[in-house]
């Protein structure tokens, strides 16, 4: 595979790099591929960076096509009409997941996609705003309204379906290891909702239950 590869010739590669149980193994999390992400981004690193192609690749609807197309996109080519198109065609969490950090963190559209997503009806869209938002709690907190997002994931977040609620979790987090004025809320905010609470954790990773995150990553800072 090179530069000039065709669409067909990289649906070819994809299919050659399908295995059965990583599939198995994606669909469990909602995605709908089986192929070996680090052979995948090998095949992109050969593609090269390329926004054309990104933009055939993009248009097949199949998702490994997708995640290669995220991978040799330039991030700054994209207007806010587009990447608002590509979101709303995001929609598995791994294609998501990597849109928002390969091409909208990377441009400077990022806060004007964000309130246009946190405006959305669409959970699955709002989840990508919130999670846009986190982000924001972390990099540029004067954008945001914390102490309107601590109210909002007060009233909204134990009731939220699971991505919108996890992308919620994530910026209930963030407020409180980042922002020590709001931590004490933000802990007390956890510890009513106890979303995640009961969350399977490996040995050596930490809780995404907020209160047992935020602790941590404050005492680690310190």
């Amino acid at each position: 595979m090179g530069p000039e590869s065709t669409v067909p010739e990289i649906q070819q590669a994809l299919l050659a790099l399908e295995d059965p149980k990583a599939r198995a193994v994606n669909e469990r999390h909602g995605d709908d591929f089986g192929v070996n992400l680090g052979k995948l981004r090998g095949l992109a690193k050969s593609l090269k960076t390329n926004q054309d192609l990104a933009e055939q690749l993009w248009a097949t609807g199949e998702t490994p096509s997708r995640l290669v197309a995220l991978l040799i996109a330039k991030p700054r080519s994209f207007s806010l009409e587009q990447l608002h198109d590509w979101s709303k065609a995001a929609s598995t969490p791994k294609v998501q997941a990597w849109f928002l950090n390969y091409i909208v963190k990377k441009t400077k559209l990022l806060e004007e996609l964000r309130q246009v997503l946190m405006a959305e009806s669409d959970s699955v869209q709002l989840a990508a705003g919130w999670e846009l938002t986190a982000h924001q709690v972390l990099k540029d907190p004067d954008q945001v309204d914390l102490a309107g997002l601590l109210d909002i994931i007060e009233e909204q977040m134990l009731a939220a379906p699971e991505r919108l609620q996890w992308a919620m979790n994530t910026t209930l987090a963030q407020i409180g290891i980042e922002h020590p004025a709001l931590r004490e809320r933000a802990l007390a905010i956890g510890e009513n909702l106890q979303v995640l609470a009961d969350y399977p954790t490996s040995p050596g990773c930490t809780s995404p239950f907020a209160p047992i995150w935020i602790n941590e990553m404050v005492k680690r800072k310190a």
